[in-house]
C-alpha cells in the first residue's frame, strides 16, 4: 500500500519532472532530448543475456568502469547496457566504452515504465552504483526474478535519516535485493537499520580503489610537462560555484612568490565553463580552454580543463591536487584518483560526502584538510616551495591507495555467482 502512494504522488509530479528537464536544457540541451527513454521506450537490437548496470552520472560511471571492463572481458558472450541519469553520464559511458555497451537514460521509476523497460531490455542481472533506492524498480525486478545487487553502497547520515522517515517503504524495497556490497561497516550497519538482514550485506570497501590508470598515461603527461616548461601545476579538480573565485585569488598571491605556477581549472558542470572562463579572463590571468586545442605558452597562467575524461591525465602531471566541493557545502569529490598517482591532496572541510575516504586519506598524511581561502594559500604555498615534503604527502598518499586494492574481487564474487557460466572463458582457462 505504501508503494502504492508512491507511485501515486510520482505520477503527480510527472509534469514537474517533465518541466524541469525543460529547463535544465536551457543550458545544456541534451536534457530535452530522447525523453521517450525516461519512459521506458528504448530499441534492443540484441538477443544476448544482458547485465544491466545503473550509474547515475559522471562519478559512478568512473567509479564501474573497472567492473565494466572486467564483465566485458570475463563474460563475452553478454551485452552490458548501462543507465544514467545526466547527460554528462551518457557522454562519459560513449566515451568510455564506444559501441561495446548500451545506453539509455533511467527510466523514472514508475510502474508502466519499469514494467516497460524490463520487458525490453530483458536484464538477467542488474547492478546498481552507490545508493539509488527505487521502490518500483526493486518490485519489478523481484517480480521478473531479476537478481539486483546495491555495489559500492554508501549512505552519510542525512540519507540514512531520509530514508528512515520513509520506514515500510524503505523497509519493504530493501527486502527486494538480493545483495548489498557495502563500502564500510558504518554504511552496513545504516543498511541493516533500514532494515536489509544481515545475509544481504558484504562490505568490500569502495570500488573507487579499483581505479585502473590506462596505458601510457604517465608517459603522455610526462611529454606534456616537458613541452610546457616542466612548470609547477597546481590542479584544481571538480570545482562548484563559489569554490572558482578562491582558487582565482589563492593562485593568484603564489604567482607573486612563483611565477611560472600553472593551475589547471576543471569546473564540475560542463555548463558552467563559459562562466568560468570569463571569471579568469576578470581577474587577469592569461587563460586557454583545453577545448580549442591551443598551445600552453610561457605566459599561459590558467588552463581550463573544459574536456571531458581528461581528469586522470590532469592528475598525472599534478604537483599539488585541490580536491572541489569541499570549500562549499557540497561535501567533496572523489580524491583517490590524484593519490593513485602520488599527489599531495588539499581539500576544504566540507568532504561528508566520502566519510570511508578523507578521514583515512588525512589520518595516512597524504592529504590535509584546509578551512579557508588564507589556509588554502599557506598549504598550497608550503608544498610549492618544500618539494620533499610535498613528495612526502605523495608518496604517503599512493601508498594509502596501493593498500586498499582488492575491492572488485570482493564484489564479483556474487555477481559470477549469478551470472550463467561463460563457454568461452572455460575454454580460455582450459
Amino acid at each position: 500500500m505504501t508503494r502504492f502512494f508512491y507511485s501515486l504522488a510520482f505520477y503527480l509530479l510527472l509534469p514537474v519532472l517533465v518541466l524541469r528537464l525543460w529547463w535544465r536544457g536551457r543550458s545544456n540541451p541534451a536534457y530535452r532530448q530522447r525523453l521517450a527513454e525516461r519512459f521506458g521506450f528504448v530499441r534492443n537490437p540484441s538477443q544476448q543475456p544482458c547485465v544491466w548496470i545503473h550509474s547515475v552520472s559522471v562519478g559512478e560511471t568512473l567509479a564501474a568502469r573497472p567492473l565494466v571492463e572486467h564483465l566485458l572481458h570475463t563474460y563475452p558472450a553478454h551485452r552490458i547496457w548501462i543507465t544514467t541519469t545526466t547527460p554528462t553520464g551518457s557522454d562519459t559511458v560513449k566515451r568510455l566504452y564506444g559501441a561495446r555497451v548500451q545506453h539509455s537514460y533511467f527510466p523514472y521509476d514508475l510502474p508502466d515504465a519499469m514494467a516497460r523497460f524490463l520487458q525490453r531490455v530483458q536484464p538477467q542481472l542488474l547492478l546498481v552504483m552507490e545508493t539509488e533506492i527505487w521502490p518500483n524498480l526493486y518490485a519489478a525486478c523481484q517480480q521478473r526474478g531479476v537478481p539486483l545487487l546495491l555495489l559500492n553502497a554508501r549512505l552519510s547520515e542525512r540519507s540514512f535519516r531520509r530514508y528512515r522517515k520513509l520506514g515500510a517503504l524503505t523497509r519493504d524495497t530493501l527486502r527486494c535485493v538480493h545483495w548489498i556490497g557495502a563500502r564500510s561497516t558504518q554504511d552496513a550497519h545504516y543498511f541493516q537499520q533500514l532494515g536489509a538482514t544481515p545475509a544481504q550485506i558484504g562490505t568490500c570497501g569502495n570500488l573507487k580503489f579499483a581505479l585502473q590508470i590506462p596505458v601510457g598515461l604517465r608517459e603522455t603527461a610526462h611529454e606534456l610537462k616537458q613541452q610546457w616548461g616542466e612548470r609547477p601545476v597546481l590542479v584544481a579538480a571538480s570545482t562548484h560555484a563559489g569554490e572558482d573565485e578562491i582558487v582565482l585569488r589563492v593562485f593568484t598571491c603564489l604567482q607573486q612568490t612563483i611565477p611560472n605556477a600553472l593551475l589547471i581549472l576543471v569546473p564540475r558542470h560542463p555548463e558552467r565553463f563559459d562562466n568560468v572562463y570569463q571569471q579568469c579572463s576578470n581577474a587577469g590571468l592569461t587563460t586557454i580552454r583545453r577545448s580549442t586545442a591551443q598551445t600552453i605558452t610561457p605566459n599561459t597562467a590558467v588552463l581550463l580543463g573544459d574536456s571531458m575524461g581528461e581528469m586522470l591525465l590532469w592528475f598525472a602531471m599534478a604537483d599539488i591536487a585541490f580536491i572541489g566541493g569541499s570549500l562549499v557545502a557540497h561535501g567533496g569529490h572523489n580524491p583517490l584518483e590524484a593519490a593513485a598517482f602520488g599527489v599531495p591532496v588539499v581539500s576544504g572541510t566540507h568532504t561528508h560526502n566520502f566519510p570511508d575516504i578523507f578521514p583515512a586519506l588525512y589520518a595516512a598524511g597524504g592529504a590535509v584538510e584546509t578551512s579557508d581561502e588564507s589556509a588554502l594559500y599557506s598549504q598550497c604555498l608550503n608544498w610549492l616551495q618544500n618539494p620533499q615534503q610535498r613528495q612526502q604527502v605523495g608518496a604517503n598518499a599512493a601508498q594509502f591507495f596501493a593498500q586498499q586494492q582488492g575491492v572488485l574481487a570482493c564484489i564479483m564474487q556474487p555477481i559470477s555467482a549469478l551470472l550463467s557460466p561463460n563457454p568461452a572463458s572455460q575454454g580460455a582457462s582450459a
